[in-house]
């Protein structure tokens, strides 16, 4: 199901959510976004660098993440082809469930598009869920109302059930697109 003005044609705004606790994290995250530049998706905004707790799956690394703020001539299924096969050239290696990886790349809004497919959702199913993506997204658009949920990312993000701590990293990412 995919009902949206944006779902399609036009230039919808996604946000993505990026992830790393494998290598030089900051160096991943770099990579990523050097990626998505290429293929042709604009970087509007970047939220800050977060040092997070891993959730689920404990016994591993801190990660760090960032929310991009994007814009692209994409669709929903084409950005998540693309995020897939970012992640296959970055040597992600499917472990653990929500384990390690190099990089993790994905998209938690696009616009007011709602999905729901067996293999895409959006919004990201657990988007309301984890601090790691609603305090970044949160510093970018406090104000976006989840289109399934009706609430802001800032009413979503008090009333997150994760305690896990998401501290700001020490230096910000320098980007410029």
């Amino acid at each position: 199901m995919c009902r949206s003005r944006g779902c399609r044609p036009g230039r919808p705004t996604y946000f993505i959510g990026l992830g790393s606790n494998l290598g030089d994290t900051r160096k991943q995250l770099a990579g990523a976004r050097r990626r998505l530049t290429r293929a042709g998706v604009v970087i509007v905004r970047t939220s800050s660098l977060y040092r997070t707790e891993p959730v689920d799956e404990l016994d591993q690394p801190w990660f760090r993440n960032q929310v991009l703020k994007v814009r692209t001539v994409l669709g929903p299924q084409e950005l998540l082809d693309l995020a897939l096969s970012i992640e296959r050239e970055m040597k992600r290696v499917p472990t653990v469930s929500k384990g390690p990886r190099t990089i993790d790349i994905d998209i938690l809004l696009a616009g007011e598009t709602i999905i729901d497919t067996p293999g895409l959702t959006i919004p990201h199913p657990r988007l309301h869920l984890r601090r790691f993506v609603l305090v970044p997204l949160e510093e970018l658009e406090p104000r976006l109302v989840h289109p399934v949920l009706g609430k802001t990312i800032r009413e979503l993000l008090r009333a997150c059930p994760d305690r896990s701590t998401v501290l700001p990293d020490s230096r910000r990412a320098s980007w410029k697109p």
